[in-house]
């Protein structure tokens, strides 16, 4: 099998992929599907008891979302020998990128340091639960925990509710997100220094960013977030309604808008109602206001309010279930989704990359890889013989 290639844009780099569980592999997909040469490097079966922590079914949706692209070699880097196999990959590589703890990279010979004397231009990525020093670095980190400690669950539900975790993994993904973000500016630096270094971020931190306005406003005001429950913050009206068939949201921001909103419901009086005149008016009569809007709202389908509020230039949108989200139009336009067949597999459904480059775009063209499917192809490429191949399996290094 020739080095899978899903787009051309990345196709001069490789990368060594050492991450488990959500964070890496998110980081690692984005560079996968813009083309990038990624080995995923993950022990024999049955070494590590974690090794397939969440995306439990090699086969299953969320694995295979993660990890298609990709080509699969098994390493066992307790052994000399399978540590001696990646090593010789690091000499040609671009990138690694590991979200192990701090100090495991360290014990196993995968730290910066390491890897820099082998090749002074490789990037190494790491991501961790609470960054790579500090009181909590060797501290095991998941989203939930991060989500707690990163503030997002105490301004997430209703007011009064309790925290409330976000229903997908926002410290894990944006991790990923962020990484992938600094690897590419790290490529780029590359060109101009020659030299690779270390990019490292931590579930924690990225957390904390994605706070973005809600962390700013407090900084800079001392405004402390709350639970606003399906309302904005700070701007108003900005939350979910009803029709008489269903819920949906709307948006209004700013004095402009507010005047459409109120022309297209046929309420020029509350344009002058000295209740609502201004943004900070109509935030602290947020109540009797969204009272008023909703008893409008009740009296008609959230299909005609959606046209009509979009065409007024309010934005407006249903509330969709997955299902119905899937089956909307512009989704279906995006191209959000994409189908592969395997000849063994059968079909199996990806998200597609959100970002388009109109020459070389992302794309998805493989599954995730079978445990350990390309180590003889991998090790054949790095000119070991069939019975050097042999010996490294007999003694369970690969």
């Amino acid at each position: 099998m020739s080095k899978i290639q899903a787009s051309s844009a990345l196709k001069r780099f490789r990368v060594l992929d050492l991450s488990r569980v959500r964070a890496g592999p998110t980081c690692v997909r984005m560079l996968a599907d813009f083309g990038a040469d990624v080995i995923r490097i993950e022990p024999p079966v049955g070494v590590d008891p974690n090794a397939n922590m969440f995306a439990d079914v090699r086969l299953g949706g969320d694995f295979q979302n993660l990890n298609r692209n990709k080509r699969s070699l098994t390493l066992n880097l307790k052994k000399p020998e399978a540590r001696e196999v990646l090593y010789q990959l690091v000499q040609d590589a671009d990138v690694v990128v590991e979200n192990w703890r701090p100090d495991v990279k360290a014990r196993l010979g995968v730290d910066y340091e390491s890897l820099k004397k082998i090749n002074p231009r490789i990037i190494l990525a790491s991501i961790s639960g609470f960054g790579q020093d500090g009181p909590y670095a060797k501290r095991p980190g998941f989203d939930q925990i991060v989500q707690g400690m990163g503030g997002m669950m105490s301004i997430t539900g209703l007011p009064g509710q309790g925290p409330v975790r976000a229903g997908i993994a926002v410290a894990d993904s944006s991790a990923g997100l962020y990484t992938a973000l600094g690897i590419l500016t790290a490529l780029l630096e590359r060109e101009e220094s020659g030299e690779g270094q270390w990019v490292h971020t931590s579930l924690l931190h990225a957390q904390i960013a994605m706070l973005d306005f809600q962390a700013a406003r407090y900084l800079n005001e001392g405004d402390e977030p709350v639970q606003a429950g399906n309302d904005h913050p700070t701007s108003c009206p900005m939350g979910l309604f009803y029709g008489s068939d269903g819920p949906f949201n709307i948006g209004v921001s700013g004095d402009g808008q507010w005047r459409k909103f109120c022309e297209a419901l046929d309420k020029s009086e509350w344009i002058t109602d000295s209740r609502f005149e201004t943004v900070q008016s109509r935030r602290q009569h947020r109540s009797e206001l969204n009272s008023l809007i909703q008893d409008v709202f009740s009296q008609r389908s959230v299909e005609y309010w959606v046209a009509l509020l979009n065409t007024a230039g309010i934005p407006t949108g249903p509330v969709y279930t997955v299902p119905q989200m899937f089956e909307d139009p512009q989704i279906q336009h995006l191209k959000v989704s994409k189908a592969v067949e395997d000849e063994e597999v059968g079909i199996k459904h990806f998200i597609t990359q959100p970002v388009n480059l109109s020459r070389t775009t992302a794309d998805v063209v493989t599954l995730a890889p079978k445990w350990g499917e390309h180590t003889n192809e991998i090790l054949t490429e790095l000119n070991y013989s069939k019975t050097q191949i042999a010996h490294l399996k007999e003694i369970g290094a690969v």
